[in-house]
């Protein structure tokens, strides 16, 4: 079962990442080119933010299970770059740009007019986007540990 819950959660970060992608990119170009804030923009938003706390409920279930939680109490946690990245860097980033994210479809709803509403969006959901690709562990962070660049 955790297994899975991991496998999910890896695989998700892909539906997450392209959702993110899209709502930057018709956002900022909706902004750029005065066009109206459609209701599939609207839409775009939403299961943007939808996918990003699913993943946000998987992660914590990944890392409640795994054991990460336990690993904050640990000594020589916050020394080694692998554990701390895990038990604290990567959930606490996360955690900020789904709250970015919401923020992003929240205040982008309640905006007066178009070219506000794909601003808020552009802005919250590309420092969400931001964040979020700083704390993926992708697999070539390794290499980069060992000559000390992360």
């Amino acid at each position: 079962m955790i297994t899975g819950f991991l496998h999910m959660h890896s695989g998700l970060r892909w539906v997450a990442l392209v959702l993110l992608v899209l709502t930057v990119v018709r956002s900022v170009s909706g902004w750029r080119g005065n066009t109206p804030f459609s209701e599939g923009q609207r839409k775009l938003g939403l299961f943007t933010m939808i996918t990003l706390h699913i993943q946000l409920l998987v992660g914590l279930m990944v890392y409640m299970t795994r054991g990460w939680i336990g690993m904050l109490k640990a000594e020589g946690t916050m020394s080694n770059s692998y554990t701390r990245f895990f038990a604290v860097e990567h959930g606490s980033l996360m955690v900020l740009a789904i709250v970015l994210g919401t923020l992003g479809y929240s205040l982008s709803k309640r905006a007066a007019d178009d070219a506000t509403k794909h601003r808020k969006q552009a802005m919250y959901f590309g420092l969400a986007l931001v964040l979020i690709l700083a704390a993926i562990p992708w697999p070539f962070r390794q290499g980069f540990e060992q000559v000390g660049w992360f």
